[in-house]
């Protein structure tokens, strides 16, 4: 028995919403009421207790320049405290308006022009953008791929690239996005064995670390770093993959050690950043402590969604492969069975109106996938799936 609203789909074409338009903008003759699965970003209703929270301190609160207060930050340690087995202080949380600038700002605390950072491809684009765009090098540990889907760690090339001197970074996906694994426990104390033993410092976004699927446990990096060492790591953590709240702009970066966080304060500053808009601190805390039932109804249907495409493509194009789906609510699907280049899945995806992000963006080994956004109705995904066989039949055909 569902207790929220799964179902509903709003039509976001004249919201400005950014995955809508930048749909339109590819294909201005797109048919109405195409859903595109690409930014991600939920196709649901929000969580009511969000609502009635930012109603609320629109019509009640003063909303002039805000700062977080204790109670917005018990919420956010209490959270991972519930969640994931961790009490991080109150006094770690550095606020962000999100992740992506937080990648941006480490680098420039962390690391000096021209120094090598460490990250795992295939992954999400802003990853290498926040490296390069400053003006230092992509050290990468590429994942192995296996042959049922599933990625994982290559300690070799970590152990290689970790131990260059010019290393002093990385940046580490947990959960991994685009591929869904939820790292165990025993691949991140490995990874951190190493960042220890070569002095490197860690950044985890764990953006989607409470997207994890039934049977699997996210486990903060922190809680994984070796001995002495657990102040290395500083860790990203937002309610806006797991609530849809992106668009607030609310995001904690927990740092221990107090000259790391100085340092990280002093990027935020140079960058004219010294608090969040007051209500994305209200509609952050209504998420940490009201809407824990509704993460959980959502987790179900994503798995739900999952399975629907698991499904279909299984019985339809058994040559496909579909990445297990451990966290997050992204599926990765591997289409190169096709013989097609990238240009022509992307072009024949979105001539049968489907809106994916393609391949190639994510970096060396992104070519011949599709990433999936399942957070959306089940309906949708279900009108989607023929769609999907008219593509790769075209492509069949055409070979």
């Amino acid at each position: 028995m569902t207790r929220y609203d799964f179902t509903t789909l709003r039509d976001r074409s004249t919201e400005g919403s950014a995955k809508w338009d930048l749909m339109k903008a590819a294909r201005p003759d797109v048919p109405s009421g195409t859903v595109p699965f690409s930014i991600a970003d939920m196709e649901f209703v929000t969580a009511p207790p969000i609502v009635d929270a930012l109603a609320n301190a629109a019509q009640n609160q003063n909303l002039g320049y805000a700062c977080s207060t204790p109670p917005y930050r018990d919420a956010v340690v209490s959270w991972q405290e519930r969640r994931h087995h961790w009490r991080p202080q109150p006094e770690w949380i550095v606020d962000s308006p999100g992740i992506v600038p937080a990648l941006s700002f480490a680098v420039r605390a962390y690391t000096e022009p021209g120094d090598r950072v460490v990250i795992q491809s295939p992954v999400y684009p802003p990853f290498r953008a926040a490296i390069e765009d400053n003006g230092r090098i992509v050290a990468d540990a590429p994942l192995i791929l296996r042959p049922d889907g599933s990625y994982h760690m290559d300690f070799e090339a970590l152990a290689a690239q970790l131990s260059r001197p010019d290393v002093g970074l990385m940046i580490l996906c947990n959960p991994h996005n685009p591929v869904g694994r939820v790292w165990t426990r025993a691949e991140l104390e490995r990874l951190g064995e190493l960042c220890a033993q070569n002095a490197v410092s860690l950044v985890s976004d764990e953006i989607h670390g409470d997207l994890a699927q039934p049977g699997h446990e996210h486990v903060p990096m922190a809680t994984a770093m070796p001995k002495g060492h657990e102040s290395d790591c500083l860790v990203c953590v937002a309610p806006s993959k797991t609530f849809n709240l992106a668009g607030l702009q609310c995001s904690s970066i927990l740092i221990e050690d107090p000259e790391r966080r100085a340092a990280f304060q002093r990027q935020l500053s140079l960058a004219g950043i010294h608090s969040l808009g007051c209500l994305a601190y209200v509609g952050a805390q209504a998420a940490y402590t009201q809407c824990e039932p509704w993460l959980d109804e959502l987790i179900g249907v994503i798995g739900e969604n999952y399975a629907l495409v698991r499904a279909h493509v299984a019985k339809r194009w058994p040559e496909a492969r579909l990445a297990p789906l451990e966290g997050t609510y992204i599926a990765w699907l591997d289409l190169r069975f096709t013989g097609a280049t990238p240009a022509e899945i992307q072009g024949a995806c979105e001539a049968n109106a489907l809106f994916f992000d393609f391949g190639p963006k994510f970096g060396p080994g992104g070519d011949g996938f599709v990433r999936w956004n399942l957070a959306c109705p089940s309906w949708v995904i279900a009108e989607a799936l023929p769609r999907l066989d008219s593509a790769l039949e075209s492509i069949v055909e055409h070979r």
